[in-house]
């Protein structure tokens, strides 16, 4: 890749980090927020899956104008009104007000997220497209690393308005560097008597059975990775007997492994073969997914540390590559509505299948969990779905 690349994706990286981190930091202020708004789980339970319902509707409505407009300014405005649902969120003075407000950096996120990989899918061809997926990936991981240990600690120490200006801070300064250095997209757009139909990215996708499979498929990884998240950190507390105050550590030696190794992924990916790598991946995902979800009670954090290490460094470069994968089924003219489709669908069927999860796990008279075990295997099924519809999606000249 050339330095101009290396800087886009850096660039994009930087957007990503705020936009998950915003996400990534109601975690740990549950019983924070639960307090100072003197809210149930459940009503905090909304203000959380709020974020993921607006985005994904969004996503679904933006796919079908975003490729008529360069990207830079598709960006540039969802990441404005981003920020500004972000602020709204940290000068909420009630419980509604911060529902408001987490819808509306939601709608915007949607956008956000998208655009990042239909920008990735229109500057890196797809031969070092892993690799430059793999930049984008690390933004995960290090807000996992940042993300919540920082929000925990700047919410319990000082005020949990305070780690939402921290991610307008960091927003503002994205901004100006977005303004900067970020080049005008305009090659997807072309010119034509005859105007597309707005519901072409529908149609399209319909008459594709290459774009339905790459759909299917991030729903299917996306599916099987959130069924497990939610209750991994109670079974871990209740079952396991992991102290509350180690649970950050998860995601700190989780997110630093991820950062290490995902830049050797996308390589590894780009030269070997992406789809080798994502069932690769995929495979030895299993394992962990598996151990993480028979975890008996007593178990040291040594161990804990260890497999769900393990299942943060598998699930990344099975993610890596996948978009990678998906991203390649599209050109650029068609690569922005199909991204909000393929975003919008993610964020959806992320939200099933942690309402699915919750349905299958159930709280004993003792307060431990049940059939937390159920959910894994649920989680291996379809990362093998994943690996065996993945190998029918082939790429496009774009």
């Amino acid at each position: 890749m050339t330095k101009d690349q290396k800087l886009i994706l850096y660039l994009l990286a930087c957007v990503q980090f705020t936009n998950i981190m915003d996400f990534m930091i109601m975690m740990p202020m549950g019983p924070i927020l639960m307090k100072a708004f003197d809210i149930t789980a459940r009503e905090y339970s909304f203000l959380v899956s709020a974020y993921s319902i607006s985005a994904g509707i969004c996503g679904f409505v933006s796919a079908f104008f975003v490729d008529k407009f360069d990207r830079k300014n598709v960006l540039t405005i969802a990441y404005i009104g981003f920020l500004i649902g972000t602020f709204a969120c940290a000068i909420a003075p009630t419980y509604s007000m911060l529902m408001a407000a987490r819808i509306v950096a939601g709608l915007f996120g949607g956008v956000l997220g998208s655009q990042v990989i239909a920008i990735v899918g229109d500057t890196v061809s797809y031969e070092h497209r892993a690799e430059g997926m793999s930049i984008i990936m690390a933004a995960f991981s290090t807000a996992s690393v940042l993300g919540v240990p920082l929000g925990m600690y700047l919410a319990s120490t000082i005020s949990w308005h305070i780690p939402f200006m921290f991610v307008v801070g960091v927003g503002f300064l994205n901004l100006l560097l977005i303004y900067r250095y970020l080049p005008n997209l305009r090659s997807h757009i072309h010119v034509s008597v005859t105007k597309p139909s707005p519901f072409a990215v529908l149609t399209n996708i319909a008459a594709d059975g290459n774009q339905i499979r790459a759909l299917a498929l991030s729903v299917i990884i996306m599916f099987g990775h959130f069924c497990t998240i939610p209750s991994l950190s109670p079974y871990l507390t209740l079952n396991v007997g992991m102290s509350v105050d180690n649970i950050s550590l998860i995601y700190l030696v989780g997110g630093a492994i991820t950062i290490i190794s995902a830049r050797v992924v996308g390589k590894v990916a780009d030269r070997k073969g992406k789809y080798l790598i994502f069932a690769t991946c995929g495979v030895l995902f299993l394992i962990p997914v598996y151990l993480m979800t028979h975890l008996h009670a007593g178990a040291s954090l040594t161990l804990i540390l260890f497999i769900t290490s393990m299942f943060f460094l598998f699930a990344n470069g099975r993610t890596i590559t996948m978009q990678a994968i998906v991203s390649g089924v599209v050109n650029s003219e068609q690569r922005g509505g199909f991204t909000s489709i393929n975003s919008s669908m993610i964020q959806l069927g992320s939200g099933a299948a942690s309402f699915v999860g919750g349905l299958i796990v159930e709280k004993a008279a003792d307060g431990t969990l049940l059939h937390y075990n159920w959910v894994g295997y649920m989680s291996m099924f379809f990362m093998l779905i994943g690996i065996l519809l993945a190998k029918d999606i082939k790429p496009v000249k774009s």
